[in-house]
């Protein structure tokens, strides 16, 4: 009885890792994130942010990210990026009301949107939690979550902290594509 009961968890524990993520999230919202180390699989939250996961969507449909730096990266923090100009001052031109939410908190994984001291300041810059950070809870909206590959985010290269998290020669993000448009 044991020796079959092993061999039925192993066999669910195989499949369950072959699954391909894109079969299991919702594709529409699902964004693939490719850095030079591999890719990092964001699970978009509408539930929380709809009109950001709207404008994220628009961004990435248009290949606005392609290239892009994070330009800030604070160890044991985040990784910030979606700045064409590169140096956090940059964005596309709109910006989205903010969309704080009480429901879920800054952890490792979360993605939500960089802005300025104005609350409704949000537009294309985005910030990946390499650790909890509960002192933004309810002061920046969460807009995705990342659900694989986040040991590439960690390899994302590291600012020097006595400037801010700020990335001589930053590490690039090479493509961001919706699941269901990505081959």
């Amino acid at each position: 009885m044991f020796r079959a009961f092993g061999f039925a968890f192993a066999l669910l524990i195989g499949l369950t890792a072959m699954t391909d993520v894109s079969s299991a999230a919702d594709p529409e919202n699902t964004l693939y994130l490719d850095l030079k180390s591999g890719r990092v699989v964001i699970e978009m939250r509408p539930d929380l942010a709809p009109k950001h996961v709207i404008r994220i969507k628009e961004l990435v449909r248009q290949k606005y990210y392609d290239g892009l730096t994070f330009h800030r990266v604070i160890q044991g923090f985040m990784a910030q990026g979606g700045d064409p100009k590169g140096d956090g001052t940059g964005g596309s031109g709109q910006n989205i009301p903010a969309e704080f939410t009480d429901r879920e908190q800054f952890y490792r994984g979360m993605v939500g949107m960089a802005r300025s001291q104005d609350p409704n300041s949000g537009d294309s810059q985005f910030f990946i939690m390499l650790a909890p950070a509960p002192h933004l809870n309810g002061k920046y909206t969460i807009w995705g979550e990342v659900i694989q590959g986040m040991e590439h985010v960690d390899w994302i290269k590291k600012g020097d902290p006595k400037r801010g998290g700020v990335v001589d020669e930053p590490d690039r993000i090479v493509s961001m594509r919706m699941a269901k448009d990505a081959k």
